[in-house]
């Protein structure tokens, strides 16, 4: 398949959010356990849904309520 035939990414790993919040990624893992966005396992990975993590992060309330 090439490249500019795929779709558009929607879903991170825990290591591509862990590298975007500049977290450890046991932290990263955390967060996924809060369900403050959506997660997907898939067997014994977790994947993120692109969406609702992007909105969890442009949406300050929802942040300081894991920091406060």
């Amino acid at each position: 398949m090439n490249i500019s035939n795929m779709p558009e990414k929607r879903t991170y790993t825990v290591e591509e959010v862990a590298t975007m919040l500049q977290i450890s990624k046991s932290k990263a893992y955390d967060l996924c356990k809060h369900n403050l966005f959506h997660t997907i396992n898939v067997g014994r990975t977790i994947r993120i849904s692109k969406n609702s993590f992007d909105i969890w992060l442009d949406n300050p309330d929802i942040c300081q309520k894991i920091n406060g």
